[in-house]
């Protein structure tokens, strides 16, 4: 460990003491945990259904072309890769310390009990929100082909009550019974991976006669009228897509600390995240770029697509390119396959809460979320996916920045927790948070989760320079190793 200058000697939190790094003989070889783990998360069906753009045809990441919308998308893919996974993975590889406990050293020993450790806890909420919502519709759609998810008004009320079951029933799972859901999970996500590919394989004919116009035209049409907002420029797609993928990818990204703790060494760690992260959102989000512009590049698929109101949607996709009968098995098989990421959300959220509030039992904090989470599903605010993800970006975006500049300045290793509330952390992510929740103001801030990240990373190095660190804290002789 660096022994910074401003070192001195203050009693440690019970939760910092007591944590135990993980020992080299548990780590295994990056194809066999952060990869595969890292993939599952972009087969979700609702990651690679937003890769298009929004509802609207005027947001679409392929106003600009194909090669333009897979270009931003391979550049969304490696920000996610080097600025929000890499440094934390290895901070993990090297400390072998989960996230809560190495986040101390740039939000301080008081406040990393807070951030990051409480607020991804609450964030998973969110996304549990998500997973009801578009979960609960995908179960409906196979008994109603006319459910769709982007349209609230479509929902009917016992499709509610699925939500309320879905949601209890991941809470519960992932408080008591993650063990079993983890057996399956490996092979779930083959499942949204084999229905790409299907729809891949039946648009892929016609991806080579897709013209911009063909969304474009249309979009222009209505914002004649409406006054809605025109098709996006060449900047306009790689900030959309910066505002998907990197929102969708934030916390996922911090939580490349845990990662790490399993990984053997720094070539593992890169490998993980370039095949695990990069490699499977070129994979699910490109494949869902070519899906729609197939559907879009063919006069009778586009037909259909606009009269069963599809819009960008790849998910949508399915009633379009396949039969009634076989659409309503594929919407079921992406509902299935979403059940364990949603329980998974539920576990992270009751570790995150044992931990920051042990003394409130698990079941209440962990109930009162899921409760929040239910009720964001039902009344259609965490259907807005887009929305969700800029939140969340904004949320971690700054945590991320903050931690890369953490870890330059320190030589690359990892300080020790520093003590108190670091007022360099929280001033970085307080600034870069604003910045990144601005379009909720009507304040126009391209690719916001990135542009919190750059805001939290130049305000943690000014705020170093400036002396805004609290003195690091000496930890136990059996913590203090570093690869």
């Amino acid at each position: 460990m660096n022994n910074a200058p401003n070192q001195t000697t203050v009693t440690l939190p019970n939760y910092i003491t007591s944590a135990t790094p993980n020992p080299v003989t548990n780590r295994a070889p990056w194809y066999k945990n952060t990869a595969p783990t890292y993939a599952g998360i972009f087969l979700w069906f609702v990651f690679w259904s937003s890769a298009s753009g929004s509802e609207s045809l005027s947001q679409s990441t392929l106003a600009q072309g194909i090669g333009w919308g897979l270009l931003s998308l391979l550049i969304a893919a490696l920000v996610c890769h080097f600025l929000f996974y890499l440094v934390p993975g290895l901070f993990g590889q090297k400390t072998g310390l989960p996230l809560y406990i190495v986040g101390t050293s740039t939000f301080g020993a008081t406040g990393g009990f807070i951030m990051p450790g409480f607020l991804m806890g609450v964030l998973q909420f969110g996304w549990l929100g998500v997973n009801v919502y578009f979960s609960s519709c995908a179960i409906g759609g196979f008994f109603d082909k006319n459910i769709n998810p982007m349209e609230l008004s479509s929902i009917p009320v016992w499709v509610k009550g699925i939500m309320v079951v879905w949601g209890v029933l991941a809470a519960f799972v992932g408080l008591k019974g993650i063990q079993y859901v983890a057996k399956v999970a490996t092979w779930l996500p083959l499942i949204p991976f084999l229905i790409l590919i299907l729809m891949l394989t039946k648009t892929l004919g016609s991806v080579g006669d897709f013209k911009p116009d063909a969304l474009n035209a249309p979009a222009a049409a209505a914002a004649a009228v409406t006054g809605q907002a025109a098709p996006l420029s060449v900047f306009g797609v790689i900030a959309l897509m910066l505002t998907v993928v990197v929102g969708f990818f934030a916390t996922a990204g911090a939580a490349g600390v845990d990662f790490g703790t399993n990984s053997r060494d720094c070539k593992d760690v890169q490998l993980g995240g370039l095949v695990g992260i990069a490699l499977a959102i070129l994979f699910t989000a490109g494949a869902a770029l070519l899906i729609v512009a197939g559907v879009y590049g063919n006069p009778e698929m586009m037909k259909k697509a606009m009269e069963t109101k599809a819009g960008l949607n790849a998910y949508n996709m399915i009633g379009v390119l396949f039969s009634d009968e076989t659409g309503r098995w594929f919407k079921l098989g992406l509902a299935i396959a979403a059940f364990p990421p949603a329980c998974f959300s539920s576990f992270i959220a009751a570790n995150s809460f044992k931990t920051t509030l042990p003394k409130v039992n698990p079941f209440i904090s962990v109930g009162i979320g899921a409760a929040v989470s239910i009720l964001l599903a039902v009344f259609g605010l965490a259907g807005k996916a887009v929305a969700v993800f800029q939140i969340i970006g904004a949320s971690f975006g700054p945590i991320c920045g903050a931690m890369l500049v953490d870890y330059m300045i320190s030589g690359k290793r990892w300080t020790g927790p520093r003590a108190g509330f670091n007022p360099a952390g929280w001033i970085s992510w307080a600034l870069g948070f604003v910045v990144g929740i601005l379009p909720f103001l009507k304040i126009n801030v391209p690719a916001a989760p990135v542009a919190a990240f750059i805001v939290g990373a130049i305000v943690y190095f000014l705020c170093a320079k400036a002396g805004l660190l609290t003195p690091v804290q000496p930890l136990p002789a059996a913590q203090n190793q570093q690869a």
